[in-house]
Parts: structure tokens; sequence; C-alpha cells
């Protein structure tokens, strides 16, 4: 595959890039803005996601399918014009949910049978499956189709799954080159990342990640943590993984995390992050400062009129106080859950601009140790 993957600046480990694509360019690191339906939790629109800094959107494979249908979306020309948003997308493969429905599912060498979280229906996803989802959404990079196996599985259990998601992969590229060819494909430059699995044994990760790196992928996710394991662990596994990952194509570590893990993840070189985190707590009332996270619920907020974090420029600290705020959560309205959604999501944005700032100074490990004494 063509590599459309710029590496502009290291600082150490941490990496500065650039990844071109056919719905535009994402500077790297990034944080990409989950919304798993196609849309963001808390009434956050397109026009609001470009104005707190989101570069690349991620949504579900697998809810997309059970609703509203991915062929209903590319009959109605594909997820960017569904959604109205012209910049890039990320489809996951499904395979988190395959883990997530852990007691509905039904795991085999064609793939697997789940019953739908929606209605109970029977559903089969294999790998050529989820790409011919993701293709019909028409996404920029689609993730190929994995299982995520519990960081505490036993390791024959572990070493079997990474072998069957090995041979998915497999399975994805050529199903991909087969979508990619044809004239009624949505997006025929649909690129693919396949995802590095090993739990926490350091052997399995490695060997899985030499082998992947050798099908000249469009970029590597490691899979598989914060499911279980310790930060510890699981900056363990980057350190030991990523040097037998290509340095010339993108990592992206799924479903990581808190701004701590970010800051720390890039400092051994992960390039793409997802969480939904900022969103999810957004709608609790927890709000991320650099000073670490407030709870606007708490009553000492009630006469507060500074704005969440001071020197932001979010869409809700630009006008509304801390007091207000609290007042629409309290009353149960739905402007608060907004402004809050607003607010985390541009902390999360804001904060990778940061850290590309750092790492383009030659600054990044000072910058690494100063938030992480000041978020603390």
């Amino acid at each position: 595959m063509k590599n459309r993957y710029s590496l502009i600046k290291c600082d150490g480990r941490a990496r500065r890039g650039r990844l071109d694509t056919v719905h535009g360019t994402v500077e790297t690191p990034v944080f990409m803005n989950v919304g798993t339906v196609g849309a963001i939790k808390g009434a956050v629109s397109s026009d609001d996601l470009k104005e707190i800094g989101c570069q690349i959107e991620l949504s579900n494979t697998y809810h997309l399918h059970v609703r509203t249908g991915d062929e209903v979306i590319k009959r109605l020309g594909g997820l960017h014009r569904f959604m109205v948003w012209d910049r890039p997308i990320l489809t996951d493969s499904g395979g988190f949910q395959v883990f997530s429905l852990a007691s509905l599912r039904r795991i085999k060498e064609e793939g697997v049978t789940f019953a739908s979280h929606i209605d109970g229906h029977k559903i089969f996803m294999g790998p050529e499956e989820s790409i011919r989802i993701q293709s019909n959404l028409g996404s920029t990079i689609a993730m190929a189709f994995d299982e995520c196996p519990d960081a505490r599985s036993a390791r024959d259990y572990v070493e079997a799954s990474v072998h069957r998601t090995e041979r998915w992969l497999r399975r994805c590229k050529d199903e991909m080159d087969r979508l990619n060819s044809l004239p009624e494909t949505i997006n025929k430059d649909q690129m693919l990342f396949g995802i590095n699995q090993g739990a926490v044994f350091d052997d399995i990760r490695i060997e899985n990640a030499e082998l992947i790196r050798e099908m000249d992928l469009d970029g590597y996710a490691i899979g598989g943590l914060a499911v279980g394991e310790t930060h510890e662990e699981m900056y363990h596994i980057l350190d030991v993984t990523i040097p037998h990952l290509p340095s010339d194509k993108p990592v992206y570590l799924m479903g990581v995390g808190t701004p701590v893990n970010i800051v720390e993840a890039v400092y051994r070189g992960v390039d793409f992050f997802d969480c939904v985190y900022p969103s999810r707590n957004a709608r609790h009332g927890q709000l991320y400062t650099h000073a670490g996270k407030i709870n606007i619920k708490n009553a000492k907020y009630a006469e507060d009129m500074t704005p969440i974090e001071e020197g932001c420029l979010c869409p809700a600290c630009r006008k509304y106080s801390r007091a207000y705020i609290r007042h629409l959560i309290k009353a149960g309205e739905m402007l608060g859950l907004r402004l809050c959604v607003l607010h985390n999501l541009y902390f999360y944005n804001h904060l990778m601009e940061e850290i590309r700032q750092a790492i383009d100074e030659e600054r990044y490990e000072a910058f690494r140790d100063d938030f992480i004494r000041n978020y603390s």
C-alpha cells in the first residue's frame, strides 16, 4: 500500500506526524472524538466538532449495522454525507462489541454469532462482513476484525485467539482490496489498520507485531488494553510492543484513555487515541482541567462565577460560569449537558495541540512531567 503517513519530528520516542487521507489531513498525535452511532452524545453537531478542534471522528460498525443499517446509509451516500461531516472518520470493526457481549456470543473460525443488544436477534459477523459494513459506511479508515481477549485470560486462550485474529486480518485485507476495486464502492481509498493483540504477554504481543507489520497496512493499532490490566502493565506493553511495529506508520492505542494515559502513551510513541471518557464523564458533571477533574455538581460551585477553567476558550468557558452550568445540570436541562460535553472534548483536542507543540519544540519530556504533576 502507498504510505500516507509522514513522520515530521521525533522527541525521544514521542512522534509528531501527519496522515494524508481522501477526507483531509490528520495532524498527530490526535484524539478521535467518539460518535458511536454517527453523533457525539450531548447534542453536539458537526459544526460544533469543528469549532472545538476535532480532526477525526470515530463511529462504530456494529451499532450502525444494527441501527439504522449500513446498507441504508450506503444508499444515502455514506456516513460522511449522512452525518454532514467532511473530515476523516474511523470506524472500529465491531470486535470490541464481540468482547463486551461475551455472554451472548459464540466464536468460530468463520466469525462470531451473537445476539443483538437491541432485540436479541442473531447476528453473524466475520472479517468479510465487518469490512463490507465499513465499506458501505464509506469511512476513511476501517479497522480489521479481531477478538479482544480479556487482559487476564489464560495464555493458551490468548495464543489461540491471537492466531485466529491474524488469520482474520489476512481475510480483511483481501476483502478490502476486492471492495476498493469495485465501481459502486463509496470510498475506494479506504484505509485499513490492523490490530495487535496478546493481553499482557510480552512475547505474544511482540510475535504478533512482527507478523502483522509484514502485511504493509496503512496503520497499526494496539488493542486489548484498558480492559482489566493496571496502568503500569499497559505502559509496559507499549514499551515492549511499539518498537516492533513499523516506525513509518501510525500507531493507534484503542480505547485509551485519561489525560495522563494519553500523555504517557505519546511519550512511548502512540499517535492515535479514542475514548468515551470525555463525553461520558461530562454527562455526569465530571469536567477536565489542567489541575485535574472537578465535579460541577458539588455545592461549592453553587455561587462560583468563574469559568470551568480560567483561560479555556471552549464555548462553555468563554461565556458561562461554573454556577450556571451547575444549575443547569442540577435542573436536568440539556444545555448543561451539552456545555459540559463541549468543554471536555475541547480539553482533549486542545491537549493534543499542546502535545504536538511540545514535540515540535523538542520539550516533550518536560511537558509530560509538568502536566502529570499539575494534573495530579
